[in-house]
């Protein structure tokens, strides 16, 4: 590690999530010296909890923290850019885990074209908070750039879980507090939440529920569907709430296409035996 030089620039993205808040912790006990810039890429969709945790982040830590965000808007691009076309006319479609288009242009794209406009012709070193125990095909942030060079030191020093949980604890910042209800950062309806997870941001946030549920598009009589969820839309997630929490009690998720066949399904839940990580 080095101090940062005239042409060169040290900077860590936080996500508002537990790890690049670990990391934060992590680089300025082990490299006091290095010269670090914090980044957040706003989506314009945050948790209120994601911006009261990159508060306490400034206050615990003392830092400051560049906000960035993109030119036009979730609703811009949902509405104007996004578009399916069927026999029955376009329609606005949801990203999902094989489109991610939605992390792609209010996530990556304007945080890189931040990095060329606040820093062109610069070596940037880009640290990022993936651990030792995380899948080996996750990434990060990644950019065609040849002057951005990715660093990984939780992986390059064997940073597990566990560690992430001690730093944060022992620094005083603690987890976000919508991990008390979910299991990731992200926007209030990240396609990746579950059923469960859904459920936790009608508790919590009701009207953020109510507004990711006006984005989805059904027309039973056309066999028109985009929702969150590939089986279930967000109302009928609220329909079928208990037999949902039953499920995820049996290691499970319930699925709305077996809605006939319940006796079946809880049959096989409590026959399957599931490994739960750590």
């Amino acid at each position: 590690m080095m101090r940062r030089s005239e042409h060169e620039r040290h900077i860590l993205a936080l996500s508002g999530g537990k790890d690049s808040a670990a990391l934060a912790v992590y680089m300025r006990q082990k490299y006091p010296e290095l010269d670090l810039e914090y980044v957040f890429t706003d989506t314009g969709c945050e948790l209120p909890e994601t911006y009261e945790y990159l508060d306490r982040i400034r206050a615990v830590l003392n830092i400051d923290i560049t906000v960035v965000k993109s030119d036009k808007s979730w609703d811009n691009y949902w509405s104007l850019f996004k578009i399916k076309k069927t026999e029955y006319g376009n329609f606005t479609y949801l990203p999902s885990p094989k489109n991610r288009w939605c992390t792609e242009v209010l996530k990556l794209i304007p945080y890189d074209e931040w990095l060329m406009k606040t820093y062109p012709n610069y070596k940037i070193h880009s640290y990022v908070g993936l651990r030792a125990d995380e899948k080996r095909d996750r990434k990060g942030f990644t950019s065609t750039k040849t002057n951005i060079i990715p660093h990984y030191p939780f992986i390059e020093d064997g940073c597990n879980y566990n560690d992430i949980k001690y730093l944060l604890n022992q620094s005083g910042l603690g987890f976000p507090d919508y991990y008390k209800w979910r299991s990731r950062s992200g926007c209030y309806f990240c396609f990746y939440q579950t059923k469960k997870e859904w459920l936790g941001l009608y508790e919590n946030h009701p009207v953020l529920y109510k507004k990711a549920c006006q984005y989805e598009t059904i027309i039973p009589e056309k066999n028109i569907k985009f929702t969150w969820c590939d089986d279930m839309s967000l109302e009928e997630i609220l329909l079928y709430k208990d037999k949902i929490l039953s499920a995820e009690s049996n290691k499970g998720e319930y699925n709305g296409k077996t809605a006939m066949k319940l006796t079946d399904v809880f049959s096989a839940l409590l026959e399957t035996k599931v490994k739960t990580c750590r």
